[in-house]
């Protein structure tokens, strides 16, 4: 099995589902609607949208015909190209896409005029990164995206900040929601000497948490910056303090930038307005070096776990100007649903009922008994009750076995007596209880407890 990727067994698929659910529940409670794209996308629908680090990290897939002879010679050579993280289309044109906002703004440029502004969407499909594995970090993974196009108001940053809430508290994960705004980053910028050094100190800075301050220093210093240039970013990141505190200190040291101001601006409408229950915490340490946000930008992080982000996002309202479409404005989030996965494996949010299927075995007591029993069954999933049948009359002991291992709590036992009767037992394998129903009653019987 390729390193970074993993097999899900039924449990865990279950699981997994219970979060992919509530999330698809919440995103339509909003209003947004679904969509789904390609797992790959041609080369330069990707490259140069999640500037270098990024490019590095997504997955080339070889053209067609490499293995003949002809092509073998030119592509060695084109192969240094490709592993220095540059593009050759004699070798490869399409990838496995990085992550679900850059086909969907390629989705919005190809379908602009067919689509109803705002229009909001929401994506859950798998990305690839060639990254390494670690905790909490995968080359495949899901991304469960929500992104609101055609507007700008900052209403819609409200409403994403709001599913945030409502989904991590449907799931019981506690987690802190924290906000930036990229103009304050290009505001720091500007102050630094010019915009050419926004991507490195985004980038740098999207680093914090992983490296430490003195490694964000030393990158920026090998990014060209000057010493007096890094005291004032080193100055901006030891902003702290409440939400006023962080707000006036921001003021004293960049206030007189305008794009500051503006971001300021952003920052006090969500924290002013957003839901009692949702919390916004203003982070000026968060970047996400990511080249295409242009606004507010988020990422959420779990309380009392040791892991990385489970969430971010932000406005990008120059996205769609990369496929030839300017002037459409867009917002959005991702949530990060291997990472909340093993989350919630560690708090132990998940409920104890998510992995139940089979609510019924039957045992196999012989030919006629089973026939009675796959009658019976046809009853019971007509209802909405999962049931299966042994596959083969064996002892009882491997039977209960059987049920033991798959978790079913409920035995039906039909033998000849039974069937003569028109009964089944029906035994708790949880309590160690049994009763005899009726077989033409068994559907209500277990209507009634569930």
């Amino acid at each position: 099995m390729p390193q970074g990727t993993r097999d899900f067994n039924a449990g865990i698929v279950y699981r997994r589902n219970y979060i992919f659910t509530i999330i698809r529940e919440v995103f339509e409670l909003f209003g947004f609607e679904p969509l789904e794209t390609p797992a790959m996308e041609n080369m330069d629908t990707l490259m140069g949208k999640y500037g270098d680090e990024g490019d590095k990290l997504i997955f080339r897939i070889l053209n067609n015909g490499l293995d003949r002879p002809e092509k073998q010679e030119k592509a060695r050579a084109d192969f240094e190209t490709v592993l220095a993280g540059k593009n050759v289309s004699g070798i490869t044109e399409r990838a496995l896409r990085y992550d679900l906002t850059i086909p969907f703004a390629r989705y919005v440029a190809m379908n602009h005029g067919k689509l109803s502004f705002p229009y909001k969407r929401y994506q859950m499909q798998p990305v690839w990164r060639a990254d390494r594995p670690q905790k909490g970090r995968y080359r495949e993974f899901y991304q469960c995206d929500a992104d609101v196009v055609g507007s700008k108001s900052l209403v819609n940053e409200l409403e994403l900040a709001n599913m945030y809430r409502m989904v991590f508290q449907k799931l019981r994960i506690p987690v802190e929601i924290r906000i930036n705004n990229r103009l304050i980053l290009a505001g720091l910028a500007e102050a630094c000497g010019g915009e050419q050094h926004l991507t490195s100190i985004t980038v740098a800075i999207d680093k914090l948490d992983k490296t430490g301050l003195d490694k964000v220093k030393e990158e920026l210093l090998q990014k060209e910056l000057n010493s007096t240039q890094i005291e004032l970013i080193e100055s901006y990141l030891k902003i702290e303090g409440t939400t006023s505190e962080k707000l006036l200190a921001l003021e004293k040291l960049l206030g007189h930038i305008p794009s500051v101001v503006e971001g300021m601006k952003a920052l006090w409408f969500l924290l002013e307005n957003s839901h009692e229950n949702t919390p916004l915490i203003p982070d000026f340490t968060l970047a996400r070096g990511l080249n295409y946000y242009t606004g507010t930008i988020f990422e959420v992080k779990a309380t009392g776990v040791q892991i990385g982000s489970i969430g971010g996002g932000g406005r990008y309202d120059n996205l769609t100007g990369l496929f030839g479409v300017p002037d459409i404005a867009g917002v959005g989030i991702s949530f990060g649903v291997d990472r909340m996965y093993d989350v919630m494996e560690e708090l132990g949010l998940f409920p104890e009922s998510i992995a139940q299927t089979t609510r019924i075995l039957f045992f196999n007591m012989g030919e006629q008994e089973s026939k009675a029993a796959l009658r019976a069954m046809q009853a019971l999933r007509d209802a909405g009750i999962a049931c299966e049948l042994f596959h083969e009359n064996q002892k009882m002991d491997k039977q209960f076995k059987f049920a033991d291992k798959k978790g079913i709590r409920y035995a039906g036992i039909l033998g000849s007596a039974e069937l003569a009767a028109g009964n089944c037992v029906v035994k708790d394998l949880t309590e160690g209880s049994q009763e005899t129903v009726p077989i033409q009653n068994l559907a209500a019987y277990f209507s009634e407890k569930s």
